[in-house]
């Protein structure tokens, strides 16, 4: 299977069966925002849950949820104002616009040129001179829209932290080391978005800043580096599929950074970057502040500015690499009533059972003789657990290959057996093995089968 048709593939199923849609689709959309559908948003939750029980269910990790509009003072201090820029250059042909350091990546556009790749038409003269453009997007607080009512969108969640180092500090009563999380949205104003979820204008970000003692960075650089490639395999993405991309050329407040890079269709691509972001951010608030951003050593008597480990992951992104990871198309092979044999095509997300968006779907093999009342009894007792679907719409095969577009790892059958001995037929998605389990006995069984 060619590589670029997993990605029209996934993207369709993901409108087809409600992960994701355009935003703004009915007026045409709008280039690089996404709505989360009814499935999708119940995975990108227990994405973020995940996540989250991860990085704060441990004694010395707190979490916060910071405003998205802030001191534009914040921005300054952290050098957004005057580096977060891209350059930006114009096709005089096509009047497209580009990043000048992704001309290879990118397509001109129209009148004769559709297709070309766009260093071609650089190397022709076809582009103006590159000039930098800042990628926050900028707004106004009060009726003025003056320079003294300037505010932008946060371009990250980690100045949020940042700020906020004293607060949680004092009232968690932490002591080094110990770390900050949040997850947020986030805002760059992208001169190109593409592929899907991976480039967007508006994306959710699933940050934590560990702070620490200065000499001790190497030793927890490394052992947050280990922790979060061990979290995507913990969840299904294959070890091929992921590598440790080490960055050659730091961001000016880097010591070291890394990214653990997915292998998307398009190539590998950054889900997170695990970065030693030293005492710079915290120093430049204090700076620009003016109050002292510190950490006091009861023990050793020292007064210092921690270093910071960040791990800095996309929810979005990573949304996209599980979706991808879990996607699969498999020829099953089927006994004919004459005998004979066929095989058809099934489309299965492989997702952990911690991620999918329905957990178990309940049917009732026909609907006569009270199984629809006890399928439905099954389905509201399950409601207390976990995500349940009802459905007795078709036939029963065709209500599998529903469930396995949607990644619902168990489908609950209510027969003829039912009725007799209370049990129904449990069958698992990635295997299609069935197993009879008494129904008052789903609750512990599913629950054990999903941890």
């Amino acid at each position: 299977m060619a590589k670029i048709d997993i990605t029209e593939k996934v993207v369709s199923l993901a409108k087809r069966r409600g992960f994701v849609f355009q935003s703004s689709e009915i007026y045409g959309g709008l280039n690089g925002c996404w709505d989360y559908g009814p499935l999708g948003v119940e995975m990108l939750n227990n994405i973020k849950q995940a996540w989250w029980k991860e990085m704060t269910y441990r004694e010395n990790v707190e979490g916060i949820d910071a405003a998205i509009l802030m001191h534009p003072r914040v921005w300054e201090a952290s050098g957004h104002v005057e580096n977060f820029t891209d350059p930006m250059v114009d096709c005089k042909e096509c009047k497209g616009r580009f990043r000048a350091d992704q001309l290879e990546e990118s397509d001109c556009g129209n009148k004769g040129y559709k297709g070309r790749k766009a260093i071609k038409c650089h190397q022709e003269g076809k582009f103006t001179e590159a000039r930098n453009f800042n990628l926050m997007f900028k707004t106004f607080i009060g009726p003025l829209e003056e320079s003294s009512s300037v505010v932008y969108l946060r371009p990250e969640t980690a100045q949020g932290i940042y700020v906020n180092f004293l607060n949680v500090k004092e009232a968690s009563r932490q002591k080094l080391p110990f770390g900050i999380a949040q997850i947020g949205k986030a805002f760059r104003n992208e001169i190109n978005t593409k592929n899907f979820l991976f480039r967007t204008r508006e994306f959710e970000q699933m940050e934590m800043q560990f702070f620490i003692r200065p000499d001790e960075d190497g030793k927890w650089f490394d052992y947050w580096k280990e922790q979060r490639i061990n979290w995507f395999i913990k969840y299904g993405i294959s070890k091929e599929k992921l590598k440790i991309h080490e960055h050659d050329k730091l961001a000016h407040y880097a010591k070291a950074a890394v990214d653990i890079e997915y292998e998307f269709p398009f190539g590998f691509g950054e889900i997170e970057g695990i970065h030693n972001r030293t005492d710079f951010d915290l120093k430049r608030h204090t700076e620009f502040s003016g109050k002292k951003i510190e950490y006091f050593d009861d023990q050793t008597k020292e007064r210092f500015t921690p270093y910071v480990i960040e791990t800095s992951a996309g929810a979005s992104r990573s949304f996209m690499a599980f979706l991808l990871n879990a996607y699969d198309e498999e020829e099953v092979v089927k006994e004919n009533s004459d005998g004979t044999k066929s095989s058809e095509v099934r489309t299965v997300l492989h997702l952990h059972p911690a991620f999918a968006p329905i957990k178990a779907a309940v049917f009732p093999l026909v609907n006569r003789d009270g199984m629809q009342d006890i399928a439905r009894n099954i389905t509201e007792d399950l409601r207390d657990y976990m995500r349940v679907f009802y459905d007795d719409s078709g036939a029963v095969g065709r209500r599998y290959r529903r469930q396995d577009e949607c990644g619902t790892p168990f489908c609950i059958t209510v027969d003829s057996d039912t009725l007799s001995d209370n049990t129904v037929t449990v069958r698992e998605r990635d295997t299609m093995a069935q197993e009879r389990v008494n129904k008052d006995n789903l609750v512990e069984y599913l629950m054990k089968k999903i941890k």
